[in-house]
C-alpha cells in the first residue's frame, strides 16, 4: 500500500455526497453508517453542508481524526468501524477507485474549505 494522501470534497444534499471527476463520480452518496461518521468528524467545521475537504489515507497521518477498521466484505463493499466512537459504516465498490483493495485500516480527517 502506498502513502497517499488522497482528498474528496463532500457536501450535503439528500446525504453526505461527493464529486471526483478524475474517477469518474457525481454525487456519489456515503450510506449505512458513513453519513452519521462524517456528522462527527465535521461538527466543528461552519457552514460544512456546503462543502469540507475530507483527507483519507491508508496509513495514519499527522492529525488524523479516525481510524476506521475493516471488518468484513458485503455487496461488494466494505464495512469498517470506527472503534472509539462504537460506530460501523460500509463504504461502496466507489472505494476502489482509490485503492485496489479494501484497506485493512482507513485514516480520515476533516477541514474546512479555505476562503
Amino acid at each position: 500500500m502506498s502513502n497517499a494522501m488522497m482528498v474528496i470534497f463532500p457536501y450535503r444534499e439528500y446525504t453526505w455526497v461527493f464529486d471526483d471527476e478524475r474517477v469518474g463520480l457525481v454525487r456519489e452518496p456515503f450510506v449505512s453508517g458513513i453519513p452519521e461518521m462524517i456528522d462527527i468528524l465535521v461538527k466543528d467545521i461552519p457552514n460544512a453542508e456546503k462543502g469540507f475537504k475530507l483527507l483519507f489515507s491508508g496509513n495514519p497521518f499527522p492529525g488524523y481524526q479516525a481510524e476506521l477498521t475493516l471488518l468484513r466484505q458485503e455487496y461488494n463493499g466494505n464495512w469498517y468501524r470506527w472503534e472509539s466512537n462504537n460506530m460501523e459504516g460500509w463504504l461502496c465498490p466507489a472505494l476502489f477507485k482509490y485503492f485496489g483493495e479494501a484497506p485493512m485500516k482507513l485514516y480520515c480527517k476533516a477541514e474546512k474549505l479555505r476562503s
